[in-house]
């Protein structure tokens, strides 16, 4: 019988897996049909929560959602979706403007086939866009029974306390939660994010517990290059013959010999070291197949040890990242330059 965490302060009783939709679509399994199913199979096990977003896939992977809970099991589902990223080719069909929002919660609705969704969030921060508009949009959408909730993802922890405080000067509603990476492997957030969420009571969705493959097992010391779209997309934070991710490689060596000596797939090392956080909610899991999601409901039985916490803290110490760009998209502060470089107006002579 799964045992039930509650969403922050919300009440909303979430499973402790969420069934994330990302690899559903183009991006990753295609077959619709497929996808179906395997979120049947997920309802079917106790999880109760459905994440996906516009841009996955373009809006196919809400497509594939949409389709799964027709027929009577659309109340089953906490759902969550995001908006943020672009949609097609047009200028105005991104970020976390009043007026995209606006537009892109129906597309979002009409895709996922409902009239409601549980909880909707901007999928990153957005420069561009006063947090205030972005607030007062959502809340307008709380109001108008469009959506039931509102959170933030890969926000900063200035941006989390930013969104608090403006909810509570402008008389809005306030985010609910917040949408972080964390992992074995990707502990950062453990600085000031996760007890940010507890001080202002955000339930908190942590993807990529198996850190986008190092974890998955196959990532290991002397092995080849695992097979990976990620290796051409983004080479320098997988290719693992790059200098600068030789340390990465050893500890991901290290944690799966610690699964092995405590005989424990790494998958089930993994999701249950997310899940023992207090400040996380739910953790969750992007399977592509059948047996990807059968491996990961066998973490739900998995209890760590202080002893073997303990092991895990010094293979990777509380809030260490090995990888900047792990933590999720960089700030504009650290990835454009002219907001940390002084320029002269004139060339020296």
């Amino acid at each position: 019988m799964t045992t039930y965490r509650t969403l922050g302060r919300t009440g909303v009783k979430v499973s402790p897996l969420t069934l994330g939709a990302m690899n559903f679509g183009a991006r990753g399994n295609p077959d619709h049909e497929d996808g179906i199913e395997i979120i049947h199979r997920a309802l079917d096990a106790g999880i109760n929560v459905i994440d996906t977003a516009d841009v996955y896939a373009q809006g196919e992977s809400e497509q594939i959602v949409g389709r799964a809970l027709a027929g009577g099991r659309r109340d089953e589902v906490f759902l969550a979706t995001k908006f943020h990223g672009r949609m097609g080719d047009n200028p105005h069909h991104e970020g976390n403007s009043r007026r995209w929002i606006v537009k892109a919660v129906e597309n979002s609705l009409r895709r996922l086939n409902t009239d409601h969704i549980d909880l909707y969030q901007a999928h990153r921060p957005d420069e561009s866009a006063d947090f205030e508009e972005t607030i007062g949009a959502l809340t307008d959408l709380v109001r108008q029974g469009k959506i039931r909730y509102f959170g933030t993802s890969v926000h900063s922890p200035a941006q989390i306390v930013e969104g608090q405080w403006t909810a509570e000067r402008r008389g809005f509603l306030r985010p609910v939660s917040e949408q972080i990476p964390y992992s074995l492997l990707i502990r950062s957030n453990e600085r000031e994010v996760l007890p940010l969420a507890q001080k202002y009571g955000l339930g908190v969705l942590t993807y990529g517990p198996l850190a986008a493959g190092w974890l998955s097992g196959r990532y290991r010391a002397g092995a080849r290059q695992p097979e990976s779209y990620r290796k051409d997309w983004i080479p320098d934070r997988y290719d693992i013959a790059a200098p600068h991710n030789a340390d990465k490689l050893a500890a991901a060596e290290a944690l799966a010999t610690l699964a092995e000596e405590a005989g424990l797939p790494l998958v089930h090392l993994s999701v249950a070291f997310a899940l023992n956080h207090p400040a996380v909610s739910s953790v969750i899991i992007g399977p592509r197949t059948r047996e990807h999601l059968d491996t990961y409901l066998g973490a739900l039985d998995v209890r760590l040890t202080a002893a073997l916490l303990d092991r895990i803290d010094e293979i990777v110490p509380p809030g260490h990242v090995f990888h900047l760009r792990d933590t999720g998209a960089l700030p504009p502060s650290v990835s454009v330059s002219a907001q940390r470089r002084r320029h002269s107006s004139a060339s020296s002579s």
